[in-house]
């Protein structure tokens, strides 16, 4: 949009360049052509070209996201579920298991880490963000402070972590990370509210457009949870209005859409609905809305699962890339990559060789979906289990 020509902002890591054009007068005028300033803002941050190659890095052919950001307290709990405690040396065990998988980095792209998990090294003191970038894997880590209340709202959450964002993102990127996840959630049982959208779109926003001044890539993230009893149609009309508010307030904040990924949740019926959709049908509804809202601008869709099963999740992912795409679409999982792993493992060492087999299972099928080549023929009964888990939170 045309407005008052400017020159720079006047932060430390962005600058904004202005531009001229001729516009032509009204017809009867004179007809030579009238030149006046306007401006045309092109952000030009210091890290705009390491952005847009971080991006496209994660968003590299058959590769997506392993997401093992769980804060501590929800990482107990999947420990708990093998009888075990929630400590540190547990969870900084789970975690080596996984991190330490050979091979691993033929079918991940990008690892999210919790905080204590950037700051870990293994058992022999090796740093896990020196592990990951061995196998070509980028570092990444969940910087939202959780979910509380919003007051005003219909018994609806918003986001907190936004006091603060930018310096330990500069500390982040010190450490190794070089993208960044922030999740909010929408309930469509609650209504959604205006307000509670609104909030979320915003609280994204501001995120986003901190961790790139901070040289983080941001996976915007607005989980539409599959919670209720709704259609697949519901569920869509919501997606479409959480997500076109998102853009909105990407583009207020001047967000280089080069230089994010979503992490969007699958339009899917509710998962108290009396009829399940096919694969087919939820690909159609997704592309649907992602075609409507997502400018080609953006390097990567990388799903949640959600609650899915492995298999569910990776059908569902297989189904979109039957024909090509305006973006990279693959996946940012964690309970659908995890979950065999977990029960295979049950704390034992002598079955670590067996989980980090069972990770790679469950990637390599989810890197065939993102290049539209996967077949369930095989696929365990446990595999097939769904976990979803009404009122969700990590």
């Amino acid at each position: 949009m045309a407005c008052a020509s400017f020159a720079k902002l006047n932060t430390a890591s962005s600058t904004w360049i202005g531009g001229q054009q001729s516009l032509p007068q009204r017809p009867g005028s004179s007809t030579r052509l009238a030149t006046r300033s306007v401006s045309f803002p092109i952000r030009a941050g210091a890290y705009t070209d390491e952005l847009i190659q971080t991006a496209k890095t994660i968003a590299s052919p058959g590769r997506g996201i392993l997401a093992i950001d769980e804060s501590n307290a929800t990482c107990g709990k999947r420990l708990s579920s093998i009888g075990l405690d929630n400590t540190e040396p547990n969870r900084q065990a789970y975690r080596q298991l996984l991190l330490t998988t050979p091979g691993l980095g033929e079918y991940i792209s990008g690892a999210i880490l919790f905080e204590e998990t950037l700051y870990q090294s293994t058992t022999d003191g090796k740093k896990f963000v020196d592990i990951l970038c061995d196998q070509k894997i980028v570092p990444g880590i969940k910087v939202d402070k959780g979910l509380v209340p919003l007051p005003g709202s219909n018994n609806e959450s918003w986001c907190q972590g936004l006091d603060g964002l930018s310096s330990r993102s500069a500390e982040y990127y010190k450490q190794g990370a070089r993208f960044a996840k922030w999740r909010t959630v929408v309930s469509i049982p609650c209504g959604p509210s205006a307000l509670a959208v609104k909030e979320a779109a915003w609280g994204l926003a501001r995120y986003a457009a901190i961790s790139q001044d901070n040289g983080l890539v941001p996976i915007v993230e607005p989980e539409i949870l599959l919670d209720g009893d709704h259609p697949i149609e519901r569920t869509l009309d919501v997606a479409e209005k959480v997500w076109a508010e998102v853009f909105y307030y990407l583009a207020e904040n001047n967000v280089i859409f080069e230089g994010i990924l979503l992490k969007p949740s699958m339009v899917t019926p509710g998962a108290e609905h009396k009829e399940k959709a096919s694969p087919e049908t939820i690909a159609k509804y997704t592309l649907t809305m992602l075609k409507r809202r997502v400018p080609p601008a953006v390097p990567g869709i990388m799903f949640l699962s959600g609650g899915q099963s492995e298999v569910e999740a990776t059908l569902n992912l297989n189904a979109m890339n039957q024909s090509p795409n305006p973006w990279h679409v693959s996946f940012s999982y964690a309970r659908a990559l995890q979950n065999t792993v977990l029960k295979t493992w049950q704390g034992r060492p002598e079955n670590v060789e067996a989980a980090q087999k069972a990770l790679l299972i469950r990637a390599k099928a989810n890197s065939l979906a993102q290049l539209g080549k996967y077949s369930a023929e095989g696929e365990s009964e446990e595999a097939k289990k769904g976990m979803f888990v009404k009122g969700y939170t990590y």
